[in-house]
């Protein structure tokens, strides 16, 4: 992929999948993301849970400071209304990096 596409995936309160979206797709190096957008597409859709992914076309599957400050953001955000952030995903070529696995989440 070319440009950075950042994906979200709403869950049910028993993490059933209720609705897969690309929110977002960006430019070769980030994509803009407001985390109020997440937070009303959760209420939107009644979720309890989500796991949010994006790819890097650079190469690295690395998660950068700024995916870290955004996963801050709309964890809190999400926090207020009680769904919560299951993990997020840093996909890169064939190579993948889970948050939560990485202690970041």
């Amino acid at each position: 992929m070319e440009h950075e596409v950042f994906a979200v995936l709403f869950l049910d309160s028993q993490l059933q999948l209720i609705e897969y979206q690309e929110m977002f797709r960006g430019t070769l190096a980030s994509a803009a993301v407001p985390p109020r957008e997440v937070v009303k597409e959760a209420l939107k859709l009644n979720a309890g849970a989500i796991i949010m992914a994006h790819n890097h076309p650079s190469g690295t599957a690395e998660p950068s400071s700024s995916d870290c400050n955004l996963t801050t953001q709309i964890k809190d955000a999400l926090g207020l209304i009680d769904v919560r952030v299951l993990d997020h995903i840093v996909v890169a070529g064939d190579r993948t990096t889970s948050f939560v696995e990485r202690g970041l989440l």
